[in-house]
């Protein structure tokens, strides 16, 4: 069952939904807020950043 009062990230329509509203699969989220919602693919791109930093170091890419 979804969260019926959070905000998300439609990936279908490119819109930030609140409650209801397209199928979970669909959406990103719950956000705690409608700007954070929007914010939704930014906050996805920097943590696949962080998580690739945190793989190079861990493989000792960044050593000389």
């Amino acid at each position: 069952m979804s969260d019926t009062s959070g905000w998300y990230y439609c990936l279908t329509h490119q819109t930030v939904e609140h409650g209801k509203g397209c199928k979970g699969p669909d959406r990103m989220g719950p956000y705690p807020d409608e700007a954070t919602a929007a914010r939704a693919l930014e906050i996805a791109r920097e943590r696949t950043r962080a998580a690739d930093e945190a793989d190079r170091k861990f493989r000792g890419d960044d050593e000389d």
